[in-house]
C-alpha cells in the first residue's frame, strides 16, 4: 500500500470553517508554514486545542517521573509568574530571594554541615544539574593532574549502567570517558565492589543513584563511601561522590530518615534532585548543590552585566521562568516537613497495594517492591508465559488510556523486558483500583486465545528513560 500522503493544511470542524468564513479568512491554514492572514487569538486556541484532544491524559500517565498536578492556588501563582526572566536577579529580586531560600531548605533537607555555606543553584531540571555536577567533578580533577605534572586527557567517570541518559550526554559532551557497572537478573543497580574495580587514577568521581529509574531502589551510597574510604587507605585514590537525588531527594528524607545518603556523608561533594518530580512541581525546575563554597570553583561562576545590574550565575541556561522556583517554594511553605511526609508515605502505600495486586496475578512477578524506596516498581513475566509478554500488556493497557512503560533491560540484561509503574500525586488509591481491574481483565483476556498473540506495532528493543 502506498505511504498516505501528508497533509499540506489543517484539517478544521464545520463550525470552525464558518466562523473563518465569517471573519474572510480561508478554510485551508497552511500546516508547515507561516499564514498569509493570521487567525484571531480564540479561532487559534480552538484549532490547537481539538488537535491535542488526542494527546494522551497525564494523570494516566505511569511512565513519567514528572509532576502532572498541582494545587490550583500554586497554578495560578505560577502563571502569575510565568513571565518573569528568573536570569534577571535585578529587576526580580523577590524571586531570586524565593531561588536563594529554597536552596538553604533543600541544604537542611539535606543535612548539610553548614547551610549557610552551601552553594547551589536552580535548573530546568536534573539533566542541567548533572551536567554541572559533573564538570565540577571534572574541574577538580584536571587541576589536580595539572599541579601535579600529570596527564589530564582521559578523565573517566563510574556509574551503573542503570544510570540516566543525561550523563550518558555529559560524557559525551564533555569527553570523559563513561566506565559503566554493568547490571544483573539479581541486580538491577550499581554494585560497589564492581564500581570501586572500575576506578583508576583518572576517575574524576563515582555517580550514586538514590531512586533507580529502572526500579525505583536505592542504591547503596553509604557502602559506596566506605568501600572509596577503603580504596584511599589502600591506593591513596581520594575520590568524591555526586548523588543523583533526582527523584529520590525529595523521598528518601521523608519515607526513610534513617538512610545516610546525602551531605552526612563527607565524600558528597554534590546533589542534584528534580522539583518536578517528586518536589511536586510541573515541568520543569532541577536543583543542584555542592556541599559548600570552596567546592565550586570561581572559574565556573559567571557575573554577567546585564539587563541593568551585575547577575552571578551558575547554571548552564540562561533565560528561563521564575513560575517552576515559585511553585517549588509553595510546595515548601504548603506541605511543610509533615505534609511531604504524608504525601510521601500515602504514594508509597498506594504503590505497595499496586505491586501487591499485581504480583497476586498469574503469569506476572515483581522484579522490585516499593517499600522503603521510590513509589515506583518492575513487573515482568513469568517463565511459564510464552503467548503474550509485557509489551502486549502495555499496549492492551493503552486501550483504556493507562501509559505504562514496557521495554527490555540494558547489556547483560536484554533478555528481560519488564513494566515499570511511577505513582506520583494525583494518582489515588481508588485509580490504582482500577487499573488493576485493567490489568487484570487484560490478562484473562491474554490467557483465553488458543495461540500466541501477535507483535504490537511498537515495540522497544531498549530502555529510555
Amino acid at each position: 500500500m502506498p505511504a498516505r500522503r501528508r497533509p499540506t493544511t489543517l484539517g478544521v470542524t464545520a463550525e470552525l470553517s464558518a466562523r473563518l468564513a465569517a471573519a474572510n479568512l480561508p478554510a485551508e491554514i497552511p500546516r508547515d508554514e507561516l499564514p498569509q492572514q493570521g487567525l484571531q487569538a480564540d479561532l487559534a486556541y480552538e484549532l490547537i486545542h481539538d488537535h491535542l484532544m488526542l494527546d494522551g491524559n497525564s494523570r494516566l500517565n505511569l511512565a513519567t517521573f514528572v509532576g502532572t498536578w498541582m494545587e490550583p492556588e500554586a497554578r495560578r501563582l505560577m502563571e502569575e509568574c510565568s513571565d518573569k526572566n528568573i536570569i534577571d536577579k535585578d529587576e526580580y529580586p523577590q524571586t531570586a530571594e524565593i531561588e536563594a531560600r529554597c536552596l538553604r531548605i533543600l541544604a537542611n533537607l539535606w543535612n548539610a554541615p553548614d547551610a549557610e555555606r552551601v552553594v547551589g543553584t536552580s535548573t530546568t531540571g536534573s539533566s542541567e544539574a548533572c551536567m554541572l555536577g559533573g564538570l565540577v567533578m571534572k574541574w577538580h580533577w584536571r587541576q589536580r593532574r595539572q599541579a601535579a605534572g600529570l596527564d589530564a586527557s582521559r578523565p573517566n567517570l563510574v556509574m551503573g549502567i542503570n544510570t540516566q541518559i543525561c550523563w550518558e550526554k555529559f560524557c559525551v559532551y564533555f569527553d570523559v570517558e563513561p566506565r559503566l557497572v554493568p547490571i544483573t537478573p539479581q541486580r538491577l543497580q550499581l554494585g560497589v565492589p564492581e564500581a570501586i574495580a572500575l576506578c583508576d587514577e583518572n576517575t574524576i568521581g563515582v555517580v550514586g543513584i538514590l531512586g533507580s529509574t529502572f526500579d525505583g531502589s536505592y542504591e547503596p551510597i553509604a557502602e559506596l563511601h566506605a568501600a572509596l574510604d577503603d580504596l584511599q587507605q589502600r591506593t591513596g585514590l581520594d575520590l568524591p561522590i555526586h548523588v543523583d537525588a533526582a527523584s529520590g531527594g525529595f523521598v528518601a528524607p521523608f519515607n526513610s530518615p534513617e538512610l545516610v545518603w546525602d551531605f552526612r556523608l563527607p565524600r558528597v561533594l554534590s546533589i542534584n534532585s528534580s522539583g518536578h518530580k517528586y518536589g511536586g512541581v510541573l515541568p520543569g525546575v532541577g536543583w543542584a548543590l555542592w556541599r559548600d563554597q570552596e567546592v565550586l570553583p570561581e572559574q565556573l561562576r559567571f557575573n554577567v552585566n546585564y539587563l541593568g545590574g551585575e547577575m552571578p550565575t551558575i547554571g548552564m541556561n540562561f533565560s528561563r521562568p521564575g513560575a517552576m522556583v515559585v511553585g517549588q517554594y509553595f510546595n515548601f511553605l504548603h506541605l511543610g516537613q509533615d505534609g511531604y511526609r504524608q504525601r510521601m508515605t500515602t504514594l508509597e502505600a498506594i504503590a505497595c497495594h499496586l505491586a501487591d495486586g499485581i504480583a497476586a496475578l498469574p503469569g506476572l512477578r515483581l522484579l522490585s517492591h516499593p517499600a522503603g524506596q521510590l513509589p515506583v516498581f518492575a513487573v515482568a513475566t513469568d517463565a511459564a508465559v510464552t503467548r503474550w509478554d509485557v509489551f502486549h500488556l502495555s499496549a492492551k493497557l493503552r486501550e483504556r488510556g493507562w501509559l505504562v512503560p514496557a521495554y527490555t533491560l540494558p547489556a547483560h540484561c536484554e533478555d528481560v523486558a519488564v513494566l515499570r509503574f511511577v505513582v506520583r500525586a494525583g494518582f489515588s488509591r481508588d485509580m490504582a483500583d482500577l487499573l488493576l481491574d485493567d490489568i487484570e481483565r487484560a490478562v484473562e483476556w491474554f490467557e483465553s486465545l488458543d495461540g500466541p498473540m501477535p507483535m504490537p506495532a511498537e515495540r522497544p528493543s531498549s530502555f529510555h528513560h
